[in-house]
C-alpha cells in the first residue's frame, strides 16, 4: 500500500480527511471514484425524474411502453435508472406481473399518463406553495438515488466513503422522548410553559342552592418571566376550542377530551403532621362526594357576585399544634380528576405545538385573564399533583428499563435471528417455516425467542398508549367505546356468509357502467365535485375582480394561465432573469394579448414597489397600492386552480380513466379475496374481539392500581395478557400463509430480488469509474487536474456537511436531555440490506433539510394577502438560520463533461 497523501489541499488530517493513493494504473482513490459516482447518478436521477413531466418519456422508456420511433432497446434508453426499477421492482411485482403489456400497460397506464401530462397542471413555482407532487417527487429522487448509489458497485473494488468514527449517535427511543413531553416542568412549547397544576372545586349559586365545579388551575410561565396560576372550567375549554375553530377554519385541531368525573387513588408519602392538612384539600379528600351546602370539600364558595368566599380551614394542622411528633407515613389519597386534569394538559401542549395557534388572540386570553394567588391547601394540591406526576415517570422509566432488560436477555438470540433474515432468502425461509409448523412452540429456537421479543415490544407500546401518555385515558375511551359499538357476531357471520368479490364486483359495474356510451355514475360523481368547485373559485374570481377595478388586466393574467406550456416557460424566464415579480413579466408581456396601456404599466409597477414595501415594513404608507397588488397575486393563483380542476374534470372524463381504475381494482383487490376466503379470516374475528376484552380488562386494572406498585407486575401483566392471545394471531398469520396460492411466496420473492441487487449490485456488470475517467482524460475531454480539483471540494464538502450535522445533532440531543443510548434497541443496521450506513446518513441530511424547506414554503390561506406573504419571507429566514453554518455545496462544471460518457457506461450496466 501506497503512503496516504492529503484527499484534498488545506487538509488539516485525521482520520476523516486522509485517502489512500490510487492504486497502480489508477487516476482516481477510492473516495474519488465513490463521490464522482455519486454526483453523477444524483444528476441521472434529478434529470430523470423532472423528465416524467413530458408527454413524450414513456415513448423513449422502453418496453413494455410503445414508441413512435420503434423498439426502444435497453442500451438505449432514455432512462436507464428508471427504466431499470421499472422493469425489475415494479412490473413484476406480485399482482402487477399478470398484467398485460398491449392491454394495460400502453393501452390504459400510457395513455392516462401522457393525457396528465398534456393537461401541464400547475407546479410549486406557479402557486408559489409546495405542492403533494412535488415534495414526492423530491423523496422519490432521494430514495432512487440511494438505491442506485449503494446497490451499483465500482469496478475497482477500492470505494470508499467518508467515516466518522464517533458518529455512533443513537437517539432515545420514542418513549423517552414520550416522557419528556409529560413532565409537567420545564416544558416550554412556543414560548408557553403550561402545566394543569391542580383541580379545585367551586360552588356557583343557581337561584337558591349552590352547585359545586370542578376548576382547573393552570400554572403558565412565558419567556422566563415569573409564573401565574389561572383557574379554568371544563366549560371554558371548550368555548376556546370552539373560538379555535372560528379563528382558525379548516386548521386540523386536536379534539377536546370528554368530561371525565373519575378520581385516582394513589398512595402519597409525607409526614404524619400533615394528615389534618390533607384532609381540607379540595383535591385529597377520601370522600370524593360534594357537601350539598355548597361550600365543597375546601371550603371555598362563590358570592352571588361572582367572587370566592373562603370559610375556615377547619381543624388546619392541628396535630402540629398539639406537639405530636411527625413521622413519615403512607397514606391513601384521592385526587379529583386526576385523569382529566392530565388530558387537558396533553390538550393543550398539542395545541400549543401549532406555532399560529400559539400565538393566537384566544390561547392568550385563555392563559393568562384573570390570574389569581392560591390559598395553602391548593398549594398542597399543586405539590400532590407533582408527585404524582413524579411517581408516573419514574414508574414509566422503571417499566421501560424492565422492558428493555428482559428485551437484552434475548438478544443472543436476537443476532442468530438477524443472521438467518440477512442471508440469502433469509426471508423466504422464515415465511416457509411460519407456512410449516402450526404452533409458536414448534418453529425454530431463534424464531420462539423473536415472538417473545415480539411479545414484550407490543406489550410496551400498549402501555405507552393507553397507560402512559397525558392523553391515554381519553383514548382508552375512545377505544372502549368503538370496542362496546362494534357487532363482532354480527360482523363474523356476515363476513362468513357473504362473497366480497361478488360484491365488490357488482359495486364496480353499478359505478363504472356507460349505459348507451353516456358517462358512469363515478362520472357523475366526480363531475359534480370539480364543478361545484370551479364554480366557487369563479365566485372568488369575480369578487377579486371587481377589488381589481380591470377588467384588461384580469383577463391578461387568464390568458398567461390558459396559454401553451412554452409561452408560459418563456415568461417566467424573463421574470427570473430580470428578477421581478411574475404579475410584472405577465402583465407587460408582448406574447399575451392584449397590450397594456403607459398607465396601466405605470400602475402595476407602482403596485408591485409598494407591495414589497408594504411587506417589508409594518407601516401602512403605501398599503392602498400593495393591496391591489396583492389582489393581482390572488387572482393569479386562483385562475390556475380553476384550470387545474377544469384539467382534472377532462381527466375524468375520459373513458381510459375508468377503465385504468377497474384493472388497477381487479389486479389488487382479486388476490387479496381468494386468500381471505380460503384461510377463513373471519373466525379470527371472535380472536380480535377476546383480545380487546382481556386488553381492556388488564389497563383498567393497572389505573387501578397504587402508583407506587411494583413496575415489574405490571410489566408481567402485559407480557402476560400477549402471551395469551399470541397463538390466535399466530394461526391468523399460519392460516393466510397456508392458503395463499403462492401469493406471499412471490412477495417475498420480491423483496429478496430488491436485497440482492442492494447486496450484490445489478447482472449487467460494475461501473469502472477510472476507466471512464481515463478515457475522458486521454481524448482532451476533460481536464484532469481541473476534475480532481472539483472531485476533491465534493468530498470536503461532504465531510464539512456531515460534521456541521454532527455537531447540530449534539446539540439538539443535549438541549432536549437525549444522549443516553437504549441498549438492545437496533436490532437491524442498513448495512444487512446493502445499504451503507453513510449513505443512509447522507439521505437523513438531505430529508431534514428538504423536511425544513418545506416547513419555511408552507402557504398559509389568509384573508390578508400581505399578512401572509410577510409570514412566508419570515418563515424563509427562520429556514436560513435554522441552516446557519451549512456548508455551501461547490458549484461543479469540469467533471459535467463526463456526463455522457457516465450514462453510455450505465446504460450497458442497468440493460440486462
Amino acid at each position: 500500500m501506497t503512503e496516504s497523501q492529503p484527499a484534498f489541499p488545506g487538509d488539516q488530517g485525521g482520520e476523516l480527511s486522509q485517502a489512500v493513493a490510487p492504486p497502480p494504473g489508477q487516476i482516481l482513490t477510492g473516495k474519488q471514484e465513490h463521490y464522482l459516482k455519486r454526483e453523477l447518478i444524483a444528476r441521472q436521477v434529478r434529470g430523470e425524474i423532472s423528465e416524467l413531466n413530458s408527454p413524450t418519456a414513456l415513448q423513449r422508456f422502453g418496453a413494455p411502453f410503445r414508441s413512435e420511433f420503434g423498439e426502444v432497446a435497453p442500451v438505449d434508453s432514455e432512462l436507464p435508472i428508471l427504466r431499470y426499477i421499472f422493469v425489475h421492482h415494479v412490473r413484476n411485482f406480485p399482482f402487477l406481473d399478470q398484467a398485460h403489456e398491449k392491454q394495460f400497460w400502453q393501452e390504459k397506464l400510457q395513455v392516462f399518463l401522457e393525457s396528465f401530462a398534456n393537461k401541464h397542471v400547475s407546479s410549486s413555482e406557479d402557486r408559489l406553495e409546495e405542492t403533494k407532487r412535488r415534495k414526492l417527487a423530491r423523496k422519490c429522487e432521494k430514495l432512487v438515488e440511494l438505491m442506485m448509489v449503494s446497490g451499483v458497485p465500482t469496478a475497482s473494488g477500492y470505494e470508499e466513503r467518508i467515516q466518522f468514527s464517533e458518529m455512533e449517535v443513537v437517539e432515545r427511543g420514542a418513549n423517552e422522548k414520550g416522557l419528556l413531553v409529560n413532565m409537567p416542568e420545564g416544558n416550554a412549547i412556543n414560548t408557553w410553559d403550561v402545566n394543569v397544576a391542580a383541580v379545585r372545586v367551586t360552588s356557583v349559586k343557581r337561584t337558591v342552592r349552590y352547585h359545586p365545579h370542578a376548576e382547573f388551575l393552570l400554572r403558565v410561565r412565558r419567556d422566563d418571566k415569573e409564573e401565574f396560576h389561572v383557574g379554568r372550567r371544563y366549560g371554558e375549554f371548550v368555548k376556546l376550542h370552539r373560538r379555535l375553530r372560528t379563528e382558525f377554519p379548516g386548521k386540523h385541531l386536536p379534539p377536546l377530551p370528554r368530561k371525565n368525573k373519575s378520581s385516582t387513588t394513589s398512595s402519597w408519602f409525607g409526614s404524619s403532621a400533615d394528615d389534618d392538612a390533607s384532609s381540607v384539600s379540595s383535591l385529597s379528600t377520601q370522600d370524593t362526594s360534594l357537601p350539598e351546602d355548597g361550600t365543597g370539600s375546601s371550603g371555598r364558595t362563590l358570592a352571588p357576585g361572582g367572587t370566592h368566599k373562603r370559610s375556615p380551614s377547619q381543624g388546619s394542622f392541628r396535630s402540629a399544634k398539639s406537639g405530636r411528633v411527625s413521622t413519615n407515613v403512607s397514606r391513601e389519597t384521592v385526587l379529583y380528576r386526576e385523569e382529566q386534569r392530565v388530558s387537558l394538559r396533553a390538550f393543550l401542549r398539542t395545541l400549543l405545538q401549532n406555532k399560529r395557534i400559539a400565538e393566537s388572540k384566544s390561547v392568550e386570553e385563555f392563559l393568562t385573564a384573570g390570574p389569581i394567588k392560591l390559598n395553602e391547601e391548593e398549594l398542597l394540591d399543586v405539590q400532590k399533583r407533582k408527585d404524582m406526576d413524579a411517581v408516573r415517570i419514574e414508574e414509566q422509566k422503571r417499566f421501560y428499563e424492565i422492558a428493555r432488560q428482559r428485551a437484552a436477555e434475548l438478544d443472543v438470540y436476537m443476532e442468530k435471528f438477524r443472521r438467518d433474515i440477512v442471508e440469502s432468502n433469509g426471508l423466504t425461509k422464515l415465511f416457509a417455516e411460519i407456512r410449516e409448523k402450526p404452533c409458536i412452540e414448534e418453529l425454530s429456537p431463534q424464531y420462539q425467542k423473536f415472538a417473545e421479543w415480539l411479545r414484550i415490544e407490543v406489550a410496551a407500546t400498549v402501555y405507552h398508549l393507553f397507560l402512559a401518555e397525558d392523553n391515554s385515558p381519553e383514548l382508552f375511551a375512545q377505544a372502549k367505546r368503538i370496542h362496546g359499538l362494534v357487532p363482532y357476531t354480527l360482523l363474523k357471520n356476515v363476513i362468513r356468509i357473504a362473497n366480497p368479490a361478488a360484491v365488490m364486483s357488482g359495486v364496480l359495474d353499478l359505478f363504472l357502467a356507460q349505459p348507451f356510451g353516456s358517462r358512469s355514475l363515478l362520472q357523475r360523481i366526480f363531475s359534480l365535485t370539480l364543478n361545484e368547485s370551479i364554480k366557487d373559485f369563479q365566485k372568488n374570481i369575480a369578487s377579486v375582480t371587481a377589488k381589481v377595478e380591470d377588467q384588461v388586466l384580469a383577463q391578461k393574467l387568464k390568458t398567461f394561465v390558459e396559454a401553451d406550456e412554452t409561452i408560459k416557460n418563456e415568461i417566467r424566464e424573463e421574470a427570473e432573469t430580470e428578477d421581478v415579480d411574475i404579475i410584472v413579466a405577465i402583465l407587460r408581456s408582448e406574447l399575451i394579448a392584449p397590450e397594456l396601456t403607459p398607465e396601466q404599466i405605470e400602475k402595476v409597477f407602482n403596485g408591485w414597489v409598494a407591495w414589497n414595501y408594504a411587506v417589508d415594513n409594518v407601516d401602512l404608507e403605501m398599503q392602498q397600492g400593495a393591496q391591489w397588488f396583492a389582489n393581482m397575486k390572488q387572482l393569479l393563483k386562483l385562475f390556475t386552480r380553476q384550470r387545474d380542476k377544469a384539467m382534472m374534470l377532462s381527466i375524468v372524463e375520459e373513458p381510459t380513466t375508468l377503465q385504468l381504475f377497474r384493472d388497477l381494482f381487479t389486479i389488487f383487490y382479486e388476490p387479496l379475496v381468494r386468500v381471505y376466503k380460503s384461510a377463513n379470516v373471519y373466525s379470527s374475528i371472535t380472536d380480535f374481539a377476546q383480545f380487546a376484552d382481556d386488553a381492556i380488562a388488564v389497563i383498567e386494572s393497572a389505573q387501578r392500581q397504587d402508583a407506587s406498585a411494583d413496575p415489574n407486575q405490571t410489566v408481567q401483566s402485559f407480557i402476560d395478557l400477549c402471551a395469551r392471545h399470541q397463538d390466535n394471531f399466530y394461526k391468523f398469520i399460519h392460516e393466510v400463509h397456508l392458503h395463499d396460492n403462492g401469493l406471499f411466496q412471490s412477495l417475498m420473492t420480491w423483496v429478496e430480488e430488491i436485497l440482492d441487487f442492494l447486496r450484490k449490485g445489478p447482472q449487467g456488470g460494475k461501473l469502472d469509474m477510472n476507466a471512464m475517467f481515463q478515457g475522458a482524460v486521454g481524448v482532451g475531454q476533460v481536464d484532469k487536474d481541473l476534475a480532481l480539483t472539483e472531485i476533491n471540494a465534493l468530498i470536503k464538502w461532504h465531510e464539512d456537511r456531515k460534521r456541521w450535522h454532527l455537531n447540530k445533532t449534539r446539540q439538539k440531543m443535549a438541549a432536549e436531555g437525549t444522549t443516553e443510548t437504549i441498549p438492545g434497541s437496533a436490532t437491524f443496521k442498513g448495512s444487512d440490506f446493502g445499504l451503507d450506513e453513510g449513505d443512509l446518513e447522507d439521505l437523513t441530511i438531505s430529508d431534514e433539510a428538504s423536511d425544513s424547506e418545506d416547513e419555511a414554503t408552507e402557504d398559509d390561506e389568509e384573508d390578508d394577502p400581505i399578512a401572509s406573504e410577510r409570514r412566508r419571507r419570515v418563515k424563509k429566514q427562520d429556514q436560513l438560520r435554522r441552516t446557519a453554518g451549512e456548508p455551501v455545496k461547490p458549484e461543479v462544471q469540469e467533471i459535467l463533461k463526463l456526463g455522457d460518457p457516465f450514462v453510455v457506461m450505465l446504460r450497458h450496466t442497468l440493460a440486462d
